[in-house]
């Protein structure tokens, strides 16, 4: 509301609300420590989890920071920033989301205490940037190479990216899956290997132990086949994809036929019968003995399959239908015309599994899947969900590996030779900006600190040892060791990070900093009235 004339003006809808200067910059701050202090405590080895509960009572249980974010659905708008870069860290490389929240709450937090200094968000915000692009530049010299062949550090690097997750007795196992997983869906584009983790499809059902989870060389379809009187199990299976419906097409406007005699009738069903027959015969000649369908099956086609001993499968996912197809070989088709022996896919084994209470089809064998699946079992539902979530953080650091081809060494100690090296940086920069760059060192250092106190080891002694063993020309890889309180090579304990996590982990968090350090300004609408007790609600035209 303004005033001219001495008469009040509204300029903003009544209800809304508006916050200013210091008021809306301490408001922002403290939402996005918050955020941070949430997930701090999860970091490591040693983190603890976190217990959820939503609105219609269900638990979750983790200490996975995109999914503790993702369940808290945070209302404030600095808050909501937060949420949205772990999100965006998550989508992009698939780990980091826990250390780039920490990061960016440490970075607005020393900000807040140059703001007490009379130091300017721009000031602050330029000194960020400048930190950011050294640290990014020190990043690109400690990377190491990893060879695409060298399955003993990919597996490493998929252990430590579970290492802080609750399933520590199966890690190894799962591990070599994650990586088995991932080498079979890389392929060369253009010089460059590729993996995409959608290619890997993640089946989970509670049963058996965790141990028994497996991996599948091909794909595993959530459906029944279509008919009891069909194989259950079919070795040396030619696959069929369809994208069309076994049935008679319907006509797409209204029609009537009209028939005077019943052998007219006879005549026209026996004709949709011929028609389908023709169907599956074409499937026949083509050498299919497997059929996955997208569509619908007509009850009288099933039973042509059947009595030619072809199993089919329908309404399948095409999600599903196209990793088949690169788990097979097979193309899908479009027309059951264009369908011909050079459409067909291979696989070693097809068969109808009960696993639990649900009937599943499994792909096995297929000669060089483009797509496999791995099959995750567990005592405990939670315990499954938990699985699940690690596995898909191996799955993913070992495909930025695979992609960016570089590590980098974990326990903290990346971040304390980053800090080691943007202090000497500072005091060439100069300025209040220096300032921003000592802060942003010190800020990199709450990774090994909160390492160190979720592991209820004495921080002080933790961050004055790792200061000084990394004065040494020898020391860039020297980091937390939470299971023996000591400062360790992180090289000679196998404990490394994708290179690439790191890197968008440091940026994401630089801008989310940047980008609430920046607002001066809070302006929220008013919010609709609730409906009244028993009001109808509004027609829609």
């Amino acid at each position: 509301m303004a005033m001219a004339t001495g008469k009040p003006i509204l300029i903003l809808k009544e209800g809304s609300s508006r916050s200013r200067g210091k008021e809306a910059q301490r408001q922002n701050l403290t939402a996005a420590k918050v955020i941070a202090e949430v997930v701090r405590s999860t970091l490591g080895p040693k983190g603890m989890d976190k217990m959820l509960v939503d609105t219609i009572g269900d638990i979750t249980i983790t200490n996975d920071g995109a999914t503790i974010l993702d369940e808290i659905e945070a209302q404030h708008p600095a808050a909501k920033l937060m949420v949205n870069v772990a999100k965006t860290q998550d989508k992009e490389v698939g780990d980091g989301t826990t250390t780039v929240v920490i990061l960016a709450g440490e970075l607005l937090k020393k900000a807040e205490d140059m703001l007490d200094l009379e130091i300017h968000p721009t000031t602050i915000t330029a000194g960020y940037k400048k930190a950011e692009g050294k640290a990014l530049a020190t990043l690109e010299k400690l990377a190491v190479p990893v060879s695409f062949e060298d399955t003993k550090t990919l597996t490493d690097i998929a252990t430590t990216a579970m290492r802080s997750k609750g399933i520590e007795f199966y890690r190894s196992a799962l591990a070599e899956l994650a990586v088995e997983a991932v080498r079979r869906v890389t392929e060369t584009r253009d010089g460059k290997r590729y993996a995409d983790v959608e290619d890997i499809q993640v089946i989970k059902k509670p049963g058996k132990s965790l141990a028994e989870t497996e991996l599948i060389k091909g794909l595993i379809i959530d459906k029944e086949v279509v008919n009891p009187g069909m194989p259950k199990r079919v070795l040396n299976a030619k696959v069929a994809l369809l994208d069309c419906a076994l049935e008679v097409e319907k006509t797409e406007f209204s029609a009537e036929i009209r028939i005077k005699d019943p052998t007219q009738m006879r005549a026209f069903m026996d004709e949709e019968t011929r028609m389908l027959k023709d169907m599956v015969e074409k499937v026949k000649t083509a050498g299919a003995n497997v059929v996955f369908c997208q569509k619908g099956i007509d009850d009288t086609a099933q039973f042509f399959l059947a009595k030619e001993g072809i199993v089919a499968v329908r309404r399948a996912k095409k999600s599903d239908m196209e990793k088949l197809a690169k788990a097979t070989g097979a193309k899908v088709v479009t027309n059951i015309e264009d369908l011909d022996e050079n459409e067909v896919g291979e696989a070693g084994l097809v068969e109808e599994k009960k696993i639990g209470e649900d009937k599943m089809v499994f792909v096995e064998n297929c000669k060089d899947p483009r797509a496999v699946a791995i099959l995750i079992r567990g005592g405990l539902e939670r315990a499954v969900d938990e699985a699940e979530r690690s596995l898909h953080d191996a799955l993913c650091v070992v495909i930025d590996v695979v992609k960016d081809g570089r590590i980098v060494y974990g326990g903290g100690s990346t971040e304390s030779e980053l800090a080691k090296e943007l202090k000497h940086y500072a005091s060439q920069v100069g300025g209040r900006e220096q300032i921003a760059i000592e802060t942003f060192a010190q800020a990199l250092e709450a990774i090994p600190q909160a390492l160190a106190e979720n592991a209820g080891l004495d921080p002080i002694d933790i961050m004055v040892a790792l200061r000084s063993a990394h004065e040494k020309p020898e020391g860039a890889s020297m980091g937390v060791n939470v299971f023996t309180g000591k400062i360790e090579d992180m090289r000679e304990l196998k404990v490394l990070e994708p290179a690439i996590v790191k890197k968008r982990a440091l940026s994401s968090a630089v801008e989310v900093a940047s980008m609430i350090l920046r607002v001066d300004d809070v302006l929220v609408a008013a919010k609709p009235p609730p409906p009244r007790p028993g009001a109808k609600p509004p027609m829609e035209y």
